[in-house]
């Protein structure tokens, strides 16, 4: 995991997030999946950082930020666990299967979860079908 301070060109607000790699990050910026939380704004940039290093792995695993990292990713997991049990993945069909769901108007159907660019995410918002972004965080095998 990679932390970058990122600031938002618009409303120059800046704030702190997380990403699996730097090539996770430029992925992310490329599709306009960044935004600011403030303005809503995607016109978001990297600011420059000092690299945070430690002189003992110890210290990092007894830090008060590790632990509420590893607590968070833990509550984050258990409700991906809850999601897939409970809601049907329709992958990157979501917007047209929200839509669907909506104007079928049937009450006893399944809820959903799959991928949305903040644009399709943002004109469901705006058709009255409400929807959440969630993180989510890959498992990985090794």
């Amino acid at each position: 995991m990679i932390k970058y301070k990122l600031k938002c060109l618009e409303c120059t607000k800046e704030f702190d997030s997380w990403f699996n790699s730097s090539i996770e990050y430029e992925k992310l910026k490329k599709k306009n999946f960044l935004m600011c939380h403030l303005c809503g704004s995607q016109n978001i940039d990297k600011t420059i950082m000092a690299p945070n290093i430690s002189n003992s792995i110890d210290k990092i695993n007894n830090s008060k930020n590790y632990k509420k990292q590893i607590k968070i990713k833990k509550k984050i997991l258990e409700f991906q666990k809850f999601i897939e049990k409970n809601f049907e993945n329709v992958g990157d069909n979501f917007t047209y299967k929200a839509r669907s769901l909506h104007y079928d108007g049937k009450d006893d159907q399944k809820g959903i979860f799959g991928t949305a660019s903040l644009k399709d995410i943002k004109e469901l918002n705006e058709e009255g079908i409400e929807t959440q972004v969630f993180p989510w965080i890959e498992q990985k095998d090794n």
